[in-house]
């Protein structure tokens, strides 16, 4: 199979093309991101030979606790990216407040900020479950050759120019899109570079996957509630299989290969929902849109949410087009 030949690198040069400012500069942050998941990679597979593991003791902007690869992880691709003067601006959801980056010629001049969830699931290292990273690009809107602003971090998802994750799993796959659909590339260990092995990725229209935090069930909207009891109905094509790792990047890709919906909704403990719209849900409503899925807060497209504030949390569905709707079917009736 002659895709499995091509590096990342080359295919990332192939498609230059298909990026509508075709100058270098998003090829140049896609490598970027390549190279700190190989070093984050490195180290998430030392976990448990190193004191890597665990608490860092100190508790991120949203009041989590922070594990020690979360703090890892964020310094290795904040230097990255400030390192190679790609980005003018990177916001994190383990940082309070943006970061502002000059360019080459300490000017401001760069076109692009970067939005990231720099390790996903990162509670589920101590039990050796995959976790990943989120990123998420668009081009700023504030003048070139100034300090970006918080309005270049608050563009609805829709206006989304690159966005991917990353699974440091059973074997190390990079997913990204730039708007053209969704490709896959898995790390060679042996020889350290990213290969093409899930060319032209799809979600498909219909999944037998539900994968939702059921220990919440009492919590949940009646509209999720209602899905449930459906999903586990005894019917010709149902029940559906459950499955849920807590780990979204995992949920996900796993959903997309097999067909499935993955649900963090409301709750009466969490009524604006868990997940992050700029770090988590943007990015990966844009990558199951462009793979022929949908994703959904339960009433509205994610896409076309503009957002208010920087850790925003939003009510998150997304999988598979016609479990999606169902979805929203319920909510809506209920």
């Amino acid at each position: 199979m002659p895709h499995k030949s091509l590096t990342l690198g080359e295919f990332i040069i192939e498609k230059q093309g298909d990026f509508p400012y075709a100058n270098g500069e998003l090829s140049r942050l896609i490598n970027s991101i390549r190279l700190a998941a190989k070093v984050v990679n490195h180290e998430v597979n030392k976990a448990g030979l190193v004191d890597i593991t665990g608490a860092a003791g100190e508790t991120n902007v949203q009041g989590e606790a922070q594990q020690k690869l979360d703090v890892f992880a964020n310094k290795t691709f904040i230097n990255s990216l400030i390192n190679r003067e790609i980005v003018c601006g990177i916001a994190s959801e383990e940082n309070d407040e943006f970061i502002t980056i000059k360019g080459q010629n300490k000017d401001h001049s760069n076109k692009y900020v970067l939005l990231m969830d720099p390790l996903d699931g990162s509670s589920n290292i101590d039990v050796n479950i995959s976790v990943g990273t989120i990123f998420s690009i668009y081009r700023r809107v504030t003048p070139v050759g100034t300090p970006v602003s918080m309005e270049d971090f608050l563009q609805p998802g829709n206006l989304q120019v690159a966005a991917g994750y990353i699974i440091y799993g059973t074997s190390t796959i990079l997913v990204y899109t730039t708007g053209n659909g969704v490709n896959g590339f898995s790390l060679s260990p042996a020889l350290g570079t990213y290969y093409l092995s899930h060319p032209e990725m799809t979600f498909p229209e219909d999944g037998h996957i539900y994968s939702v935090n059921e220990g919440h069930y009492l919590q949940f909207p009646q509209g999720i509630k209602n899905y449930i009891k459906y999903c586990q109905e005894e019917k010709e094509d149902r029940p559906y299989t459950s499955r849920y790792l807590g780990s979204l990047v995992s949920d996900i890709h796993r959903n997309m290969i097999r067909g499935g919906v993955y649900m963090y909704s409301s709750s009466s403990k969490l009524p604006d929902g868990k997940l992050r719209l700029l770090y988590e849900c943007n990015p990966i409503a844009f990558i199951a849109e462009q793979a022929g899925g949908a994703a959904s807060d339960g009433y509205k497209r994610i896409l076309d949410i503009k957002p208010t504030e920087l850790h925003q949390r939003i009510p998150f569905i997304c999988g598979s087009k016609n479990m999606v709707k169902k979805v929203e079917d319920f909510m809506s009736k209920s």
